[in-house]
């Protein structure tokens, strides 16, 4: 017969005796059982095993040979309980059990606070920990205090507590003033354990801190900085990993650090070969390889010579991989793509598209979001976006099913690599709205996050690019007059710029795509007017600009309209916000307003003279003039190129 497991009734009353030894051996019994087992500890959790360990870890008497090796048993399976599952954490810190745990760590007895401290770690490898405040003196001095100590478990937990709470730069200042940085860098010189934890806590400190970087690579006049690099070739994989990831936030703070391609290269072969190490360190490499690369073309250049695609690519060939070295090498492949179209190509040819795509379907969120992430860089390509490689069924039915995925980063990566498919520089978009995406993709144009519903706008935008009048017609319908209207005026700026431009691509094309914006007696063009009047944003303006601009390039009645909605007053038009635009300290926004000029004179028009009286008399023509020797290339040539059109019609 199989043994059946301790009641609840059972366990709870060995744990909470009055007998010392039978509470002892029952919290041993616990602790052995739940090592390494997480159904196990998820058991005794439900069971209520945790409240009584805390309880039996706040009575035990610290002074006493029997309550000191309670407290030490105690620790320990409190910090089980901890270690890797955040229901764990949840329970010992709801049991109250950390301010007891902290309380230990000032013990006489050295094995209890090393207990109390493996503990603390445990807790502290989580992001449910407590964190710490670094500008209240009591916290800074306990952490410094920690760091000093010369215990190894408790220098340990000042690593562990840095590397959680240190997460904003003035909190990095804060540290590197009180001198922790220094502090950090003597334990350089210590055992394994405080070697790594130092460099992973100094990691913490410089990470996209230009200031503590310069002080940190200052120090010693320069020899810690050597020492670290000389870390890079140590025998533990683990302290190489970390070695580098310190030189990583280096480099990554200022392009005048580590510029010798040596060192590059160096960063490069040993991160592609920590890929090979099992556990964290091999699951961990590639989220260093991709923040190494990332944005920098040169490092992705040199990456692609040292075959980091086809190193990535052998590693994916296993089926069995964990799902964090799975997304990890997904992030890692998605940087690597990022800009170089050799990098793009090479990744098709080796057929990773393929286990890409299967990825869209994984148990893990975090492994879906890295694949549509990879998927997005990948269909940065023209040339294969122009082939249609990517608007095929396969692809493109997982990617609309993952728009009403259960996480939002999901939904989010999904929509940014479909905002790049639809571009499409091929006529043929039918694959995506045969499988729903047009409608999934207005859903979430309505949604309540901010987030969606800006990269659902972005992707109809782009879907709209280029595409046919039936295409237009199609998605325009569904959309609605209304919602368009509604997300012009939408409460974030991001959300009414990518609306204007999704409506700015509406009217591109031919005059009948025009009418668009006068749809339902002219709510769109009244929502863009109310837009351009009120926000102060530039982009925003800028699109709503260009928008007006495809407007203008219509018949006489869509430029008749232009012309009401910018100069409806009889007043002087230095007080519309659309002279405040063609006076702009912005470039981008004075070229987007004098293309509007540019249309609304186009010589051929019939209306074009009585335009051009208008533009004269409230004062439009003066400041065209003014422009012909702007600063900016592209204001002056359009400056020029509307001047010339007035000017057929007398310069008086």
């Amino acid at each position: 017969m199989p043994a059946t497991p301790p009641s609840s009734d059972l366990i709870l009353h060995r744990l909470t005796s009055s007998d010392c030894e039978i509470k002892l051996k029952a919290i041993r019994e616990v602790k052995n059982q739940i090592i390494g087992n997480r159904t196990k500890k998820l058991s005794y959790i439900k069971l209520g095993a945790v409240p009584a360990l805390a309880a039996a870890l706040a009575q035990a008497d610290a002074d006493s040979a029997s309550g000191s090796t309670l407290i030490v048993q105690s620790a320990a399976a409190l910090g089980s309980f901890a270690c890797g599952v955040d229901a764990g954490v949840r329970a010992v810190l709801d049991a109250g059990a950390f301010p007891h745990l902290i309380r230990l760590l000032s013990a006489a007895d050295d094995k209890v606070v090393d207990a109390a401290a493996r503990s603390l770690r445990m807790i502290y490898q989580s992001n449910l920990a407590p964190k710490y405040d670094f500008f209240k003196e009591q916290d800074m001095q306990f952490l410094l205090s920690l760091l000093k100590s010369g215990n190894e478990n408790l220098t340990g937990l000042g690593a562990s507590i840095v590397i959680h709470s240190c997460e904003k730069r003035d909190e990095q200042n804060m540290l590197c003033c009180a001198g922790a940085l220094e502090t950090l860098i003597s334990l350089l010189d210590g055992s394994l354990s405080q070697r790594d934890s130092s460099l992973e806590s100094l990691a913490a400190i410089l990470k996209n801190n230009p200031e503590v970087v310069y002080k940190f690579v200052d120090l010693q006049n320069g020899r810690v900085l050597s020492s670290v690099i000389e870390l890079t070739k140590d025998r533990y994989s683990r302290t190489r990993l970390l070695a580098c990831l310190c030189l990583i936030c280096v480099k990554n703070s200022s392009s005048c650090y580590l510029q010798d391609i040596g060192i590059k290269a160096k960063l490069i072969h040993i991160l592609l070969e920590l890929l090979d190490e099992s556990g964290q360190v091999g699951d961990n490499a590639s989220f260093a390889f991709s923040s190494l690369v990332a944005e920098k073309e040169d490092l992705q250049k040199l990456a692609f010579e040292a075959n980091a695609i086809d190193k990535f690519n052998s590693h994916l060939q296993n089926c069995a991989l964990h799902p964090k070295r799975l997304e990890g090498i997904f992030l890692a492949l998605a940087d690597l793509c990022s800009k170089l179209e050799c990098c793009r190509s090479k990744f098709l040819s080796l057929q990773v598209l393929n286990i890409l795509v299967d990825s869209l379907t994984h148990d893990d969120a975090n492994v879906r979001t890295a694949a549509c992430i990879c998927l997005k860089s990948v269909s940065r390509s023209i040339k294969n976006l122009s082939a249609g490689y990517f608007m095929n069924e396969r692809i493109i039915a997982p990617l609309v099913r993952l728009l009403s995925d259960l996480s939002t980063s999901v939904q989010v990566a999904a929509l940014g690599a479909i905002g790049n498919i639809v571009i499409d520089f091929t006529p043929q978009k039918s694959t995506f709205m045969e499988c729903g995406g047009v409608k999934e993709l207005i859903q979430l144009t309505k949604s309540m996050d901010s987030s969606l519903r800006l990269n659902a706008v972005l992707a109809l935008r782009n879907m709209v690019f280029l595409a046919d009048k039936m295409c237009k017609e199609g998605i325009f319908k569904e959309l609605t007059v209304s919602s368009v209207a509604s997300l012009i005026c939408d409460p974030e700026p991001s959300v009414q710029e990518q609306a204007l431009a999704l409506v700015c691509n509406f009217v591109d094309g031919c005059i009948d795509c025009v009418e668009y914006a006068f749809a339902e007696d002219g709510i769109i063009l009244d929502a863009v007017a109310r837009q351009l009047k009120k926000s102060s944003k530039i982009e925003i303006g800028i699109q709503g600009m260009y928008l007006l601009s495809n407007i203008a390039s219509g018949n006489e009645s869509h430029r008749e309209a232009i012309m009401q909605l910018l100069f409806s007053k009889a007043e002087n038009a230095s007080h519309s916000f659309f002279y405040q635009f063609l006076q702009s300290n912005d470039s981008c926004l004075r070229t987007s307003a004098v293309w509007v000029i540019v249309n609304l004179t186009f010589p051929a028009s019939p209306g074009v003279f009585g335009r051009v009286v208008k533009l004269r008399n409230v004062g439009i023509v003066s400041q065209i003039k003014k422009m012909v020797n702007d600063p900016c290339m592209d204001v002056k040539l359009r400056a020029r190129q509307a001047l010339g059109q007035i000017i057929t019609f007398g310069d008086r």
